[in-house]
């Protein structure tokens, strides 16, 4: 509230009974608390980017195992984080947080394939912590999938219901990230392994070395390298100009920035020092990647997060407590990492 913008009351103070006084001021009082209930809207009513605070706990304990065996990495997994969240059910999202029941698995020693490939509707990966990442909406233009429009999720323009995690929930209860996972990139000075794709390529925070091909510069914010395309969408698209508001609106332009089509690259990390090739969550488009560098094991099939590998455990809707966050967590994650067999992708 400003309220260097009220209008000045001409009252001398000097001369006004005092009980009209106190009156008086009661009632600047309760109009001061009444702009302040305005000038804090309802999600649906606040800015694009806005995203609910991660002030409430998961409706249980984070439960994330790898086990490594006949060269896959077998992945377990509830799929409750293991930080705090924001509030769900809430407006714009009126799902709450349902634990999983995750059965996944990813090669061991990854292969480059000859073209990019593509997905739909499934998770692109899964956070050390068990929660997948997955960055497409089931929206379109005109709500027709054939459209060849999909709904952006980019959580800098939109309201997507996201928390400050960049994550919410989709209608299985399944907690899963769009974006970044903040609370897993704690440490801007060093890489930082997040999770692995359903490729098995490792997938990294948005900070990396500089010089992709040493382990010895500086650590800076890698860049993505799609642009928002100029001018007006063509005539049987969406009226307007290119904005971000779709999918469609963005272009790769090589060069742009530090990461490829893909949004990865290839050079040493502190997991795989002989270098591999990995993917990188930016902070801007497309964020998680849209494409695979290779290819996906059939255990992602997960459409739409309703698949037979992705159902609610024992079918329960915990209800969403509040609370601080557990200090062995950090240790807890750092396991989940799992050093890497002497194999390198």
């Amino acid at each position: 509230m400003n309220i260097g913008t009220r209008p000045r009351l001409n009252v001398n103070l000097y001369t006004f009974p005092r009980q009209l006084v106190g009156v008086g001021m009661i009632l600047i009082c309760l109009a001061a608390f009444a702009d302040q209930s305005v000038a804090h809207p309802g999600q649906d009513e606040a800015p694009p980017n806005a995203k609910r605070p991660a002030v409430v706990s998961p409706p249980g304990e984070s439960t994330a195992t790898i086990e490594m065996r006949q060269g896959y990495r077998y992945i377990e997994a509830n799929g409750l984080p293991d930080h705090n969240t924001g509030r769900f059910p809430g407006p714009g999202n009126p799902n709450a947080i349902v634990a999983q029941d995750y059965h996944l698995r990813v090669p061991i020693t990854p292969k480059l394939s000859d073209k990019p490939i593509p997905y739909e509707r499934q998770p692109f990966g899964i956070a050390i912590n068990g929660v997948l990442f997955d960055p497409y909406t089931a929206g379109f233009w005109k709500d027709d999938p054939n459209s060849g429009w999909r709904e952006a999720a980019d959580p800098n323009r939109r309201n997507l219901g996201l928390d400050a995690n960049h994550a919410h929930v989709q209608p299985n209860g399944a907690y899963h990230y769009h974006g970044v996972p903040v609370p897993l990139v704690t440490d801007k000075e060093r890489m930082t392994l997040i999770g692995w794709a359903a490729d098995g390529f490792p997938i990294y925070g948005p900070y990396g070395y500089k010089d992709a091909d040493s382990t010895e510069g500086e650590i800076v914010l890698l860049q993505s390298s799609y642009q928002l395309k100029e001018g007006d969408r063509p005539n049987d698209a969406p009226p307007g100009q290119f904005d971000g508001t779709y999918d469609e609106d963005f272009e790769y332009a090589e060069g742009t920035g530090e990461l490829d089509e893909f949004n990865g690259r290839t050079g040493p990390t502190p997991e795989f020092p002989m270098g591999t090739y990995y993917y990188v969550v930016s902070n801007d488009y497309p964020f998680v990647p849209r494409f695979f560098r290779g290819e996906p094991d059939p255990s992602f099939d997960i459409r739409g997060h309703n698949g037979p590998r992705n159902r609610p455990r024992n079918g329960q809707r915990d209800r969403v407590r509040d609370g601080a966050r557990d200090g062995t967590q950090d240790e807890q994650r750092r396991n989940r990492r799992v050093q890497p067999d002497t194999d390198t992708p």
